[in-house]
Parts: structure tokens; C-alpha cells; sequence
């Protein structure tokens, strides 16, 4: 039997032997690395440096890029070494750091595209309200607490889990996974399932509600309202949308592989699955609202073509403008401005 003291490292069973394919794999894992940190980094530059994008929309946009470097830097620099490395492991330090690393980026990650819902939802029914409702002191807060709540209940998650005998070392993954150093105790853990079902509903039922909330109230507007509006409506959405399935179909493969057995499946697409959330989400995030938001499109333009990054203060300071669309919306009449008075 191993205990916790005398257990110094993990054995990764997820990795095949590809011969020199190796190299290849590590030139093409670290073009994505260096891809993920240039466009991240410098979304995050263009919207600290220009004041036109110092807005509450924008500000949980370089919080969602933050979160893309943090989490792949605890995953890639890990990948690259494996990659070349002839004997797969890690220490357990290591490996419960990177744990704390990958699950506290997914809480932030959720937790961030919930408030963004919240945001659309303000921004297309309240368009007037929207500038008092949705403050940067207020956007700035919710950012604290949704960085500060996933950290100190990944803190705890992993406290539970030191404490744990453990009767082996072998994980079968890329990398390191609660749930799999868990299956590797030998000794009670009826609070780690308790907390970890505890942990299920926080982390995904409660960001959950105001996504679910405030689409059926985006929805409910753009039914109310002619074709035209449903289809502007549908534009304003997509990216975030497209964030949010994306982001819930990795975390779904990845429990799947984790809790069911995946052994009838072809190692390579087990490799795929398992790197899926990881990998195109920090890459999808800013190609996504990069290119679809007209004022970090033209920011971007400006600051590739040697220009100063000057405001762009011929935009409009409407929340809506993030999109390259006309608005607002049908509304509550009681919404619009009235221009008689």
C-alpha cells in the first residue's frame, strides 16, 4: 500500500509510443502554444490600451482572455516536455498543482460566459438602463468574485484530495485529472464524493441559471419583435453562443472519458477528445469576438498597420457596437427614449 508521504510521482498512461513522430507533435503542440499566447496577448493590450474599449463588455473580455493564457500555460509547457520525454511522469506537487491550474481555469471559464449572458441580456432589453445597471465598478466586482469563488473551492477540492491513500500511481491520461487521482484511494472518500457532487452543482447548475435566464428573456424580445430584430438578435449572440457550446461539448468529453470506460476507443481520437476544451477554446475565444466585434476588428487594423492606438472615437459608445450591427431592439416601450421630451 502507497500513502500520500511515500507516493513522490504520477506514471501518465495516456501517451503512445509515436517514435520520432514526436517531433512533430512538439512542433505542432508549441505553434499552438505560441498562437494561443500572441492572440490572447494582444486582445488583452488593444482593449488596456484604447479608451473607446473601456467598457463593461470589454472588461469581461480581457478577463475571458486572461483566463486562455492561465489555463493553457498549466497544460502546454507540461505537453511539451511529455512530448519528448521517453518516460511519462510527474510528481504529485506538480500534479496537483496542475490540477488546481486546469479545474480552477474551467470554473473561471463558465463563470465568466455566465455574467457575459447577463451582459447580452442587459445590453438588448435595456439598452437605456444598460450604462447604470452594468458599471465598471460593478463588472470589475463580479470578475473578483468569480476569480476569487473558483479559486477557493478548487483550494479545498485539492485539500481534500492530499489527504487521501492512494494504493497506486498510474494515471491513464495526458495529464492530470481529479477524478482519476481519486480512483487511485484506497481509503475513505465519502467527503471528496460529497464535496465533488457538492462542487458539480456549483460549478455548472449555478452559472447555468442567469445563462438560461437571460437567453429566454433575449428570446422572448426577439419573438415579440419583426424578423429583422430576430436576426440582429442572433447576430449580437453568436459569439457568445458559439463560446458557450463549444466549452460545454469539450467538458462533456472530457468527463465522459474520465468516468466511463474508453478502452474500445481508438487511442488517437481519445487524444483528440482529451485536448479538445484545452486546445481550441483559448484559439476560438479570440478569432470569435476578435473578428465578429467591430471595434477590437478595427483596433486590430489600426495597431498591424504601425498606427497609434487613438480611441477611435468616431465609434459609438453604445454596448451594442461590440457587434457591426444596428440597434436597439424591440423593447418595452417604456425603454426607449422618448425624443419629444
Amino acid at each position: 500500500m502507497m500513502v500520500n508521504s511515500t507516493l513522490s510521482y504520477f506514471i501518465l498512461g495516456g501517451y503512445m509510443d509515436v517514435g520520432n513522430l514526436r517531433y512533430l507533435c512538439f512542433m505542432l503542440t508549441a505553434l499552438l502554444y505560441i498562437s494561443i499566447v500572441f492572440v490572447n496577448i494582444l486582445l488583452i493590450v488593444i482593449i488596456c490600451l484604447n479608451r473607446s474599449l473601456h467598457e463593461p463588455m470589454y472588461l469581461l473580455l480581457c478577463s475571458l482572455f486572461v483566463n486562455e493564457l492561465y489555463g493553457s500555460t498549466g497544460l502546454f509547457p507540461f505537453l511539451l516536455v511529455q512530448i519528448l520525454s521517453d518516460i511519462h511522469t510527474v510528481s504529485v506537487p506538480f500534479c496537483f498543482l496542475q490540477i488546481f491550474s486546469l479545474y480552477t481555469y474551467a470554473n473561471i471559464e463558465l463563470c465568466n460566459l455566465a455574467v457575459m449572458s447577463y451582459d447580452r441580456y442587459l445590453a438588448i432589453c435595456y439598452p437605456l438602463q444598460y450604462n447604470t445597471c452594468m458599471t465598471f465598478n460593478k463588472v470589475f466586482l463580479f470578475i473578483i468574485v468569480v476569480w476569487f469563488y473558483s479559486f477557493v473551492r478548487c483550494i479545498i477540492n485539492i485539500s481534500l484530495n492530499i489527504q487521501l491513500t492512494l494504493c497506486g500511481n498510474t494515471i491513464n491520461s495526458l495529464y492530470c485529472h481529479n477524478y482519476l487521482v481519486v480512483k487511485l484511494a484506497c481509503s475513505d472518500t465519502k467527503v471528496n464524493n460529497i464535496y465533488g457532487l457538492f462542487g458539480v452543482v456549483l460549478s455548472i447548475v449555478v452559472p447555468l441559471l442567469p445563462i438560461l435566464f437571460s437567453y429566454m428573456k433575449i428570446l422572448k424580445v426577439c419573438f415579440s419583435g419583426s424578423k429583422q430584430t430576430r436576426q440582429r438578435a442572433v447576430s449580437t449572440c453568436t459569439p457568445h453562443l458559439v463560446s458557450l457550446l463549444n466549452f460545454s461539448c469539450g467538458a462533456f468529453f472530457e468527463i465522459l472519458q474520465t468516468r466511463l470506460d474508453m478502452t474500445g476507443v481508438p487511442e488517437v481520437l481519445r487524444v483528440i477528445l482529451s485536448l479538445y476544451v484545452s486546445v481550441l477554446q483559448p484559439l476560438l475565444n479570440p478569432f470569435m469576438y476578435g473578428l465578429q466585434m467591430s471595434k477590437i476588428r478595427n483596433t486590430c487594423k489600426h495597431l498591424l498597420s504601425g498606427k497609434l492606438l487613438t480611441g477611435h472615437r468616431d465609434l459609438m459608445q453604445s454596448p451594442f457596437m461590440a457587434y457591426p450591427i444596428p440597434f436597439p431592439l424591440e423593447c418595452p416601450k417604456d425603454q426607449y427614449w422618448d425624443p419629444s421630451s
